[in-house]
This record gives C-alpha cells, sequence and structure tokens, in this order.
C-alpha cells in the first residue's frame, strides 16, 4: 500500500470512528488541492454549458420547487458515464464506502451524488437527507470546493446536534465552514442541518451512501 493510500485509509477509520461516536465526521484536508481544485473547475464550466438546474424539494412525482426552502442549483453525476476527475472522486468513495462498511456495518450498498452551487444569498433551511417515505439513505457526504474562504463570507453548514440538557431541551449546534478540502460526513436520518447563506458562491459535491432495497 503506497504512502497517499495508507493516509487515505488512516483518514476514513478516524470518519468511521467519529460517525459511530457523534454521529457525524470532519476532515479539513481530505482530498488533495489540486483534485478539488480540478473538480471546482469542471462544476463552474458544467455551469457555464448548462448543466445546473435549480434544486427542489422532494422527489420522483412529488418533487417541487421551493426556494423559500432551498435555493441552490445541481448537476447530478452519472455513475455510468463520469468524467475522469468525476470517476476518481466516485473510487475514493468506493474506499470510504468499504471502510464504513467494515468499521460500522453499515451495508451501504450504493452511493448518488452532484454538485451544488449557492449564489450569494441563498439557503437551505433545516431539514434531513432522508425522505420520509424510504429509508434507504443512511450516510450523506460533503465535500467543499472553495479555495480561499473567509468566515466572514458565511456559508456555513449548520448541524443541530442531539440536546445537551434533555430538561431545557437546550440544542447544541456545529457550524462548518465550507473551505475547500474539507470533508464531512453524518448519518442522514439522524443529523438535522442547514446550510446559512454566504455573500460568494458556494460549491460543494454532495453525495449519500444508501442501502440496498
Amino acid at each position: 500500500m503506497g504512502a497517499h493510500a495508507a493516509t487515505a485509509a488512516n483518514s476514513d477509520s478516524e470518519l468511521a470512528e467519529s460517525l459511530a461516536r457523534d454521529g457525524f465526521a470532519i476532515c479539513e484536508e481530505y482530498w488533495s488541492a489540486d483534485r478539488w481544485l480540478a473538480l471546482a473547475t469542471e462544476a463552474q464550466l458544467l455551469r457555464v454549458k448548462g448543466g445546473f438546474r435549480r434544486a427542489g424539494v422532494g422527489r420522483g412525482t412529488s418533487l417541487r420547487i421551493r426556494p423559500e426552502i432551498r435555493s441552490d442549483y445541481v448537476c447530478w453525476i452519472d455513475p455510468d458515464a463520469p468524467t475522469r476527475r468525476q470517476r476518481m472522486w466516485l473510487e475514493r468513495m468506493e474506499l470510504l464506502r468499504q471502510c464504513l462498511n467494515q468499521h460500522l456495518y453499515l451495508g451501504l450498498s450504493s452511493f448518488e451524488s452532484h454538485f451544488a452551487v449557492y449564489p450569494p444569498g441563498s439557503f437551505y433551511q433545516t431539514h434531513l437527507d432522508r425522505f420520509a417515505d424510504a429509508s434507504l439513505r443512511t450516510v450523506s457526504t460533503i465535500l467543499y470546493l472553495n479555495p480561499d474562504w473567509a468566515h466572514e463570507l458565511g456559508g456555513a453548514l449548520r448541524l443541530h446536534l442531539a440536546a445537551e440538557n434533555e430538561a431545557t431541551h437546550t440544542s447544541v449546534q456545529r457550524d462548518i465552514m465550507p473551505t475547500g478540502g474539507t470533508f464531512v460526513c453524518f448519518l442522514s436520518a439522524e443529523i438535522h442541518h442547514e446550510v446559512l447563506p454566504a455573500s460568494r458562491e458556494r460549491w460543494s459535491i454532495v453525495g449519500w451512501f444508501s442501502k440496498r432495497r
């Protein structure tokens, strides 16, 4: 196993431990800068070519455009015809899938992914990533693609964690800035989260590991 592979394996094992303990995990330098910057460039070119569509709420026939709930744009990755850069990312996520199954026995069998861009002022209200009528999505993933991101730009991912004080129902929030190269994963059915508005375009590649039907 090469040095890069060993580092990747160590990162994934640490993510698995954090996911089991806290329900979420963060790695600030999960992928090399040249690789995530290449994905960022590709996402921007896809947008110029009209590859992005306004994101909706729900799925299938119940899918609706609800800008009062979410105002981002997405471009889905075709797993059967990925570009070279997309394929590298899908292969990286396959390694993570195997690691999570090995350590946490989650039975993850598939992965779906899309690019996302939030124009300035866009947001996504508090939600869960699992659909009400389906329980397949198990682990959500996000890799941020924003170079030179400063805290004052906003755009944090806000995780709403378990109540710190059950008597007073005091909630615990964790804000994660969308700095390029930062990777976040969390349990789709347990972690409520939202995307706060930013004053600059905010790019990411988002995905979900699901169980078999």
